[in-house]
This record gives C-alpha cells, sequence and structure tokens, in this order.
C-alpha cells in the first residue's frame, strides 16, 4: 500500500486475523503506484492472496505470478462544490475542459463532470487500461485541440506534468483538493525536449548499452527488455542486463564500462532525472530512436501503459497482448440444453446476476475521511471489488467487464448493495 495509508496497516492486519483463519503480513516496502504490485515477493513469501491498497487495477488479476490478487480503491470524498463554484468563477460558459485527476478522485471528478456539462464542454478523457479521467505519471491521453484548459484535481504536480508533456499546446490548471487553491501550471517543454534529444546523440554513437529492469514490483517489463536486447544484438551492439528496484546516479557509476543505459522502470526517471547521470539515462522510446526504430516526435508520448500506444517499447502495446480464448456461448433454453427446465436467459438480469455475484468481497479499510460507494458499513467505506476494478459511479476501466446490475450481491464491509 502507498507509504500514506500505512498507518491503517496493523488495523487491517489485525481485523484479517480475528475475523478469518488467515495469517496476514504487511509489505512495507515503498509502493509509488499501481506498477508497484509485488507478487514476485508475495510468492516468494509462500502468500496465498494480495491485496494491493490504494491505486487502480493497471497489472490485472489474472497476470500475476502464482498469488490470487484483489485491488482495493481508496474513493476520498472532498469538497466538489467548493471545486465547481471555481471553475464557473474562472471559465467562461461554453469552453472546452478536459478533466484528469488521479484514482483516488475519480469518483468525484466524474460527479462533477455532470454538473459542469450545462454549462461547458465537458470532456473526461481515457486512455484505456485506466479509468475515464485517471490519468499516471507516464501514461495520459491525447486531447483534441480545440480543448480550452485542462484541469486536474489532485495534490502535487508528477500527475499534471504527464498530460502537460502531451498537450504541450494546451493551457493546465491544478485545483487542490486540500488547500481548495486553484493554479495556472506551466511546464519547460523546450527545455526537456533538448535535455531528451542531447541524450538521445549521445546514446546513439555509445558502443556498450546497460539494460536496467527495474525490480520493483512490476516497473519493469520483460517483454520489453526482450524487445530492446534484440533490437541490439541485431545491430551488433553489445549490452549488459542490470536488474535494479531503484536507480541512483551513484549506483550507475559502478558500471565504468557501460557508455550509455535504457531504464525499463519509469519513464519519469529520465524525463525528470536525467541529467543528473554522467551516461545517458534513455526510455525504451528515447532508445527507439536512438536506434533509428522510429522518429523523434515532436510531442513526447506520454503511453507507457496505453492499450493504444506507439510502438513495442510500451507494456501494453497490441504486438505483446496474449491471445485470449473466446468465451464460451451460454446456453438458454430448454430446447438447446436437450429437455428439461430451462436455464437463465443470457440477457436476463438473472444470468448477469449469477456471473457478477463472486466479484464482490468485504471491505477491510477503515474509514477515515474516506469514501467508497456511498454506503457507510461497520468496517469502513472503501470499495472492494476482487475482479471488478471499477471505481464507483464511474464508467469501467479498460480491464472491468462492465458495470454490474444493481442489486447482484451485498458486501459485507460496505453495508449495502453495490450499484
Amino acid at each position: 500500500m502507498p507509504e500514506g495509508l500505512l498507518m491503517f496497516a496493523c488495523t487491517i492486519a489485525d481485523i484479517i486475523e480475528r475475523f478469518t483463519a488467515a495469517e496476514a503480513v504487511v509489505m512495507g516496502d515503498v509502493t509509488y503506484g499501481a506498477c508497484c504490485v509485488d507478487d514476485y515477493t508475495a510468492k516468494a513469501l509462500g502468500a496465498d492472496f494480495l491485496v494491493h491498497y490504494g491505486h487502480s487495477c493497471l497489472i490485472p488479476i489474472d497476470a500475476t505470478q502464482g498469488v490470487k490478487m484483489l485491488y482495493v480503491f481508496v474513493d476520498i470524498k472532498i469538497d466538489t462544490s467548493h471545486f465547481l463554484e471555481t471553475l464557473r468563477f474562472n471559465f467562461p460558459a461554453g469552453a472546452s475542459l478536459a478533466l484528469v485527476s488521479t484514482v483516488q478522485f475519480v469518483s468525484a471528478l466524474q460527479a462533477a463532470s455532470q454538473e459542469l456539462r450545462s454549462q461547458y464542454k465537458v470532456c473526461v478523457p481515457q486512455c484505456k487500461p485506466l479509468s475515464p479521467g485517471e490519468i499516471l505519471g507516464c501514461t495520459s491521453p491525447r486531447l483534441a485541440q480545440d480543448t480550452d484548459a485542462i484541469v486536474y484535481l489532485g495534490d502535487g504536480r508528477f500527475h499534471l506534468e504527464s498530460v502537460m508533456i502531451a498537450n504541450p499546446g494546451i493551457p493546465a490548471y491544478r485545483y487542490d483538493p486540500y488547500s481548495k487553491v486553484f493554479s495556472q501550471e506551466h511546464y519547460a517543454h523546450e527545455r526537456m525536449h533538448r535535455a531528451r534529444q542531447e541524450a538521445i546523440r549521445t546514446a546513439a554513437g555509445a558502443r556498450t548499452w546497460g539494460l536496467i529492469l527495474g525490480t520493483l514490483g512490476r516497473q519493469g517489463s520483460p517483454g520489453i527488455l526482450q524487445h530492446l536486447e534484440s533490437r541490439l544484438r541485431a545491430l551488433g551492439r553489445p549490452y549488459v542486463r542490470v536488474l535494479l528496484s531503484e536507480i541512483f546516479p551513484s549506483k550507475l557509476q559502478l558500471f565504468p564500462d557501460v557508455d550509455a543505459w535504457v531504464q525499463v522502470a519509469c519513464p519519469r526517471l529520465s524525463i525528470d532525472w536525467g541529467e543528473a547521470f554522467s551516461k545517458p539515462l534513455l526510455t525504451p522510446y528515447e532508445a527507439a530512436v536512438a536506434l533509428q526504430d522510429i522518429e523523434w516526435q515532436r510531442t513526447y508520448p506520454m503511453d507507457f501503459y496505453a492499450s493504444q500506444s506507439l510502438g513495442p517499447w510500451t507494456v501494453n502495446h497490441a504486438s505483446r497482448q496474449p491471445q485470449r480464448p473466446g468465451r464460451p456461448a451460454q446456453v438458454g433454453s430448454a430446447s438447446r440444453r436437450g429437455g428439461g427446465s430451462p436455464g437463465p436467459d443470457p440477457a436476463s438480469g438473472e444470468a448477469r446476476s449469477e456471473a457478477a455475484g463472486a466479484r464482490f468481497a468485504p471491505s477491510l479499510l477503515a474509514a477515515g475521511g474516506v469514501e467508497g460507494c456511498g454506503r457507510r458499513g461497520p468496517l469502513g467505506a472503501a470499495r472492494t471489488l476482487g475482479a471488478r476494478c471499477c471505481v464507483p459511479k464511474a464508467p469501467p476501466c479498460g480491464f472491468c467487464p462492465g458495470p454490474a446490475p444493481t442489486g447482484t450481491r451485498t458486501s459485507r464491509g460496505s453495508g449495502g448493495q453495490h450499484p
């Protein structure tokens, strides 16, 4: 779980051990985001089940290694009325606004967007597999050029900078839900582009390359590493593989024979901190430019986890997705079954309830300024959704099968039925 939620870790562990026969282990390593799901360590510990709190389901639950996986979203309730009043005060009616946020505020963002549609042209963009309106520090959507402003709901700048990099021509604003401060934000696009192009030019002439696979949770992608290795072999470039949980200049200085580095971990390490390293530290995209697989893009791509990405140096590129078998057709009539009583119609609510019934699990996060599906129970209000990972009252993300029918099953922790 993120460090901001570790204060609840002991309470959650006590609840699990008191009401189940399970032994709870708190994995206290740093968790920067959804890319830090540490199923490998959980498997090494002999865990049967891994619960990841606070982030969206970036790593599909059917992609973990030998450990069943559950994501628990944290939905933070904010003063939406003040947010709406602020936007109405600062933007004229009819303006085209793109609303984005991080996953803990996406529910509030969806509610605000509905209120604003009568006065503004509101867009809540989606970059699948993320939820509508959700952005990551490495993954953000490209917006229509006629968008008047980007409005980011959240604290800090890390995620906001991602959508600013992807849309350099659109003014960006940030509303901090804690301080209730609304500010226009700026980014030094030209400086960043110059720095990254200089690193690429230097790396293009490198003889020995170093390929870093991030081992902090799932930051590193073995598929991208294999792609880079195949390209370097084809070009006759010698390389060395290095596994690191975190990347520091002092650590890479211990490899004097390496002339250029490519890190398959977090692209923002190179974008934000690349100049702190004595040797070029490229992202996989920048490595593709240096190896002449693609030309430099005038708009820097922020598509590291996007389903619709620029090339095979991204995590979810189509060339890397497994072919999933189709869902078998359901037979719902007695004549098709060869006699007997007819089963539920696949299109009916009854059939959908049966299919969705096993997707809800108890909520275990203690209530403390956190709001889930709007109904509080004795243990808290965060919504726990097993294979269903969508934020309450928000459209489904790219990994979800779709909204569940009303009243399919009651979550013991929510104190009511999930919509």
